[in-house]
């Protein structure tokens, strides 16, 4: 059988798989199986690409053996570093990680339009055009991602922030913009000099953009490099002529499009209010004064009040992941379960520190998916709540978000957790969300703290749950 036909015949079934395993990504229920399918369809396109080797061009003859050998070893180096990776990552530093897998997705897309320049290509202006694009969005992404997995797990800390900044990182992307444009105009014909320039500048633009940006706003940012990267691909996709990452390219791009404005909508922001403003920083700004005042509680007595509602709605945030609590925390639930209590999860869009990442959290503890609901299908209910009980979470819960217009995070959707008759809110100390504003729910008259190690505290309110039930 003919090669091409066999690699046509390869990258349709990989794009089939991709986009099927998409699909099933789109439900807890099937969302493991459609990143296996999905997979395996990686696993097609990467064993067709080799297929190239049966018809090569005379020139590229004598460095067949030397490439494939590069090629296996790279595959056999990525596949260990991300085996090996991805079986150690604590769940604390998965945000973290998807930041840098998509950056390195930024990185190859780049590295591809790079050998195209560099090496003179010859192509028509659509697809000189594409390879510059392709290399600018990518090495953003790149550098975007890196200074965010920097970000996350503390190697970089604060933001940057002068007079200008702004305008200055306005000029440094109409300088890149223009650079490219000349190399387009010029069909690649110009010195290796400017083609570095116009990578050194756009990774440069990468860490400007992303530096200022705080952590608050970081699951917004993940996303949206995540679409850049689809984008790159796809691009440097057409410059190949090859299907399989010109449609791989399409779907990540307009997924991670979709759900960076899904999140961006839940925060009640756009997505240029994301980047260009001052959200994420730590507002050093005075907040108002609070009326009221922390009443801490023993875990032991929420413990008990919880075992004696007849409904109990849990708001989990990265703290939760932190403590690597979730497998004691449904432990908890699971006796609540058996005394007749109603007990339901509220997960806000943009809890944790990226998306999805509570869902995937307690799904690692067993938790149903019957169990868990997004914000708008259990905002109402919190008023028929006998308690609501939230754990490491801040901003998402935070009532200042619908009634202190001063407030930066002003008009954000947030769980209506102060809706319920009694609230325990579960924290290490008396710290701030990553916006920096003061929490109005801590101070709330139905609140009671309950200071501790999420894991410890949940410990102790199971041991005061069963020793009501004779320590069964």
């Amino acid at each position: 059988m003919n090669a091409a036909l066999i690699i046509d015949a390869s990258y349709f079934l990989a794009a089939f798989l991709f986009i099927y395993g998409l699909k099933r990504m789109s439900s807890p229920v099937t969302a493991r199986s459609g990143i296996v399918v999905a997979g395996w369809g990686m696993v097609i396109a990467v064993a067709a690409s080799f297929l190239y080797t049966l018809d090569v061009e005379p020139m590229a003859k004598p460095h067949l053996i030397v490439n494939v050998i590069l090629a296996v070893v790279a595959l056999v180096l990525g596949l260990g570093w991300a085996w090996w990776s991805g079986k150690r990552v604590a769940m604390t530093a998965m945000p973290q990680m998807v930041a840098l897998y998509n950056g390195m997705g930024g990185g190859a897309a780049a590295a591809i339009s790079a050998i195209e320049l560099f090496g003179h290509k010859a192509h028509g202006g659509i697809g000189m055009s594409l390879a510059v694009l392709g290399g600018l969005i990518g090495s953003i992404s790149l550098a975007g991602s890196l200074i965010a997995w920097g970000k996350l797990d503390g190697r970089i800390n604060g933001t940057l922030r002068f007079t200008g900044l702004q305008a200055f990182n306005v000029t440094l992307l109409v300088i890149t913009a223009a650079l490219g444009a000349y190399i387009v105009y010029s069909h690649g014909a110009v010195p290796t000099l400017l083609v570095a320039a116009f990578f050194g500048l756009a990774l440069f633009y990468g860490v400007m953009m992303t530096m200022p940006i705080g952590g608050a706003d970081m699951p917004v940012v993940i996303s949206l490099y995540n679409a850049f990267t689809g984008l790159a691909v796809g691009f440097e996709g057409y410059v190949l002529n090859n299907p399989a990452l010109m449609i791989a390219g399409m779907v990540v791009g307009s997924a991670g499009t979709l759900l960076t404005l899904l999140m961006a909508k839940a925060m009640n922001r756009s997505v240029s209010n994301v980047l260009f403003s001052n959200f994420g920083a730590v507002s050093s700004e005075a907040q108002g004064e609070i009326k009221g005042s922390q009443k801490p509680v023993d875990a032991g007595d929420a413990g008990i009040n919880m075992r004696y509602a007849s409904k109990v709605i849990i708001a989990p945030g990265y703290g939760l992941a932190v403590a690597q609590a979730q497998h004691k925390l449904y432990e908890f639930v699971k006796l609540l379960q058996d005394a007749g209590v109603e007990v339901k999860f509220a997960i806000h869009p943009v809890a944790g520190r990226m998306p999805g990442h509570m869902n995937v959290l307690l799904a690692e503890a067993g938790v149903p998916y019957d169990l868990i609901y997004d914000m708008e299908d259990i905002n109402g209910e919190f008023k028929e709540a006998d308690v609501a009980i939230v754990i490491g979470a801040n901003d998402t819960v935070n009532p200042a978000a619908r009634t202190n217009k001063s407030s930066p995070i002003y008009g954000m959707p947030i769980l209506n957790v102060d809706q319920a008759k009694q609230v325990y809110v579960v924290k290490r100390g008396q710290g701030k969300g990553y916006s920096g504003v003061e929490n109005e729910l801590f101070f709330a008259d139905n609140t009671n703290l309950v200071y501790g190690d999420a894991q410890k505290v949940l410990v102790s309110m199971i041991q005061a749950v069963k020793s009501l039930d004779g320590g069964h």
